[in-house]
């Protein structure tokens, strides 16, 4: 159904053109996915505009074809390109709350693609509108239709861009990321949607992710790319079975486990290469554990091993080039500093928001965030709070250190009530307390260099007051997250994401603190990214003796750090203990439903899971009873009238639920 041939895309002046994309062929077929991987910059967003006639401006298709059916889409004009876009051809982007007009309704949005493909208006466009909201499983359709994208949750927003995407009966679908930085639960239900569509409408998807769950899941056939080239092509089973190239080795062996603990990562050295860089052999041979000679010096070609294709000259049936099983290298002895006791003893804490209405803001309700929380973080070790997108993760971890005010409940961190402290006495414990935002581009200056970034909270708290000590004290922590001490001259736009989060941890180390709230700091890395972040917090805790609060909905990278783990829904802890207990035996079924939902490269393809149903309630109207009763597949009449109580299934786990007894 679409087929690309050599493609090249190329931007800026065409004397010295950037390459992002460089002579990529690929087929997607009717009811089949093939899904593009790689590492950020490799190409794969740049290839599905391409197929759409999206390149950016100064961006053009330089050689190759592009062909949907027997259209050539690549030297069709923008005239006739509308009415395959969005028609026969449809993308789902990356960024929902970013694609969505911010001042249309959804209603009014899905009608604009069927009153332009489909010649639909007035009450005839309504009514499928209504029909697509649930056919993609949103309820209550049409009220939605009726909302604004603010007022959806971001797993509504990603079901509404599917709903607009099929809106035209497409033929083929593009879907970029359709679950980066998603909940695992709305992950599941956005893959379980997909695969279902697919299957009913029986259309060929291009899936673009980096996420190897997600692919081993929803995939048919898989493409591997690497600076702008497929490095490794095969069907999904062979391929994780047996992942050839060694690129595609190095992201696997990057994926955290249970049985990577205590063991650092294996990572990648090095970056994808930046465009414009002249490559006379292999592209990937600079980050490459098994380069020999001759790939620095010729670029290698596609060689077929069995139903496979693989870029690189080990596979060469003439030049016979030897494959070398690189040994693991040893693990470096981690000296632990002992810490005893708990950094942080939390006890029922609070966080409500008022809701005002009326002329006069009146108050008429409470969103209640964070709504009783305890927990403790052991000295040295890491607790990991985890739970769904607006479930008070992280609103629990900025009351904890002030960056939003507390409605009740205490935080002692030594001797002191961290919420009872003034502003005042509360200054001279930042030095202790550190946070690494989610999003560090955000949270950092863009008008300051990073040296001075790094500078600011060193002044502010009295950490080095001589210029020279500050000044090598700076480079040393550039060198200690991975950076180079000359890039504190820099900016924070000149770096990559995960640079960028390597700044953000070297800002938080810059005062020396004991304990560090780590809010979802590898969220939407790269595997071989995320990687380098994990194992840099693993070495600093060790090295510091540091304590981690790590709020994540990644579960995979909580198996790997963590040593106690804390389950939130709607604003309270359901189940706490250590991680071998809580992730090995979940006893609440909410931590159940988020196990279950997490794609897993060992189970290849759909599965059908007994989950959960809906999408989390409101903190403004909980439920009644159990919070967790209406989408609990087990709940009883108990359930649905009293909200249960802690029970001590042992000395270090606890869960809140009437289904489980304390014997266990």
């Amino acid at each position: 159904m679409l087929k690309v041939e050599q493609l090249r895309v190329e931007l800026g002046p065409r004397d010295k053109p950037l390459r992002p994309v460089d002579g990529i062929s690929f087929e997607v077929s009717a009811g089949r996915t093939l899904a593009l991987v790689g590492e950020s910059g490799c190409g794969k967003s740049m290839t599905a505009l391409a197929c759409m006639g999206l390149l950016p401006a100064g961006g053009r298709i330089a050689d190759g074809s592009i062909m949907l059916g027997d259209e050539a889409l690549h030297t069709m004009p923008e005239t006739q390109m509308r009415d395959v876009r969005g028609n026969r051809l449809a993308m789902i982007f990356q960024e929902p709350a970013t694609s969505l007009n911010p001042v249309m309704t959804v209603g009014d949005q899905i009608g604009e693609v069927l009153v332009r493909h489909r010649g639909l208006h007035g009450r005839p466009a309504w009514d499928e509108a209504e029909r697509l909201l649930t056919a993609v499983g949103i309820p209550d359709p049409a009220r939605r239709l009726g909302e604004y994208p603010f007022q959806l949750s971001g797993g509504m927003k990603q079901r509404v861009m599917i709903a607009i995407a099929l809106a035209g009966d497409p033929k083929v679908l593009i879907a970029d990321e359709p679950t980066t930085a998603l909940d695992v639960t709305i992950q599941a239900q956005v893959l379980d949607l997909l695969a279902e569509l697919q299957v009913s409408r029986g259309m060929g998807m291009l899936l673009i992710t980096h996420d190897l769950g997600v692919v081993s899941r929803m995939a048919h056939r898989v493409g591997v790319m690497y600076a702008g080239e497929l490095v490794e092509t095969g069907p999904r089973e062979v391929f994780f079975s047996e992942p050839l190239h060694p690129y595609s080795r190095k992201l696997f062996a990057a994926l955290p486990t249970s049985e990577q603990r205590g063991r650092a990562l294996e990572t990648l050295v090095g970056q994808v290469p930046r465009l414009g860089e002249r490559h006379p052999g292999c592209r990937f041979a600079d980050r490459c554990p098994q380069v020999h000679e001759r790939c620095r010096r010729v670029a290698p070609a596609m060689h077929g091993v069995g139903e496979q294709a693989v870029r690189c000259h080990l596979y060469d049936p003439v030049e016979k080039m030897g494959w070398v099983e690189s040994p693991r290298q040893p693990d470096a002895v981690l000296t632990r500093q002992e810490a005893e006791g708990k950094a942080l003893e939390v006890d029922a804490l609070q966080v409500h928001f008022p809701v005002r209405k009326g002329l006069f803001r009146r108050v008429v309700g409470y969103v209640k965030a964070v709504d009783g929380v305890s927990l403790d973080v052991p000295a040295g070790e890491t607790l990991a709070l985890v739970g769904e997108s607006g479930c008070g993760k992280t609103t629990a971890g900025k009351a904890l250190l002030k960056l939003v005010p507390s409605s009740g409940g205490s935080a002692h961190y030594g001797e002191h009530d961290l919420l009872a402290l003034s502003p005042r006495q509360w200054q001279p414990l930042r030095r202790d307390l550190q946070m690494i935002f989610q999003d560090p581009f955000a949270s950092l200056n863009p008008r300051m260099r990073v040296g001075e970034i790094l500078e600011e909270g060193m002044l502010a708290l009295g950490v080095e007051p001589d210029m020279s000590a500050r000044s090598a004290r700076i480079d040393g922590l550039l060198r200690r997250v991975g950076l180079d001490a000359a890039m504190r001259h820099r900016f924070p736009h000149e770096f990559s994401g995960g640079q960028r989060q390597r700044i953000a941890i070297a800002r938080a180390l810059a005062v020396s603190p004991k304990l560090i709230v780590c809010d979802e700091p590898t969220s939407a890395l790269d595997v071989s990214v995320q990687a380098q972040i994990l194992n840099l917090l693993r070495e600093l805790q060790a090295e510091y003796g540091l304590s981690y609060l790590f709020i994540t909905h990644n579960l995979a990278v909580v198996d790997y750090l963590a040593h106690h783990v804390a389950v939130m829904y709607l604003g309270r802890i359901v189940e706490r203990g250590r991680v071998e207990e809580v992730l090995r035996d979940p006893r609440h079924p909410y931590t159940r439903m988020l196990l279950d939902a997490v794609p897993r490269i060992e189970t290849a393809g759909l599965s059908k899971r007994a989950g959960a149903k809906g999408d989390m309630p409101s903190p403004l109207n909980p439920p009644k009873g159990c919070h967790f009763h209406p989408r609990c597949a087990v709940a009883n009449d108990a359930c649905r009238t009293s909200y249960p109580d802690e029970v001590s299934v042992s000395a270090t786990r606890v869960v809140r639920c009437h289904l489980v007894s304390r014997e266990g």
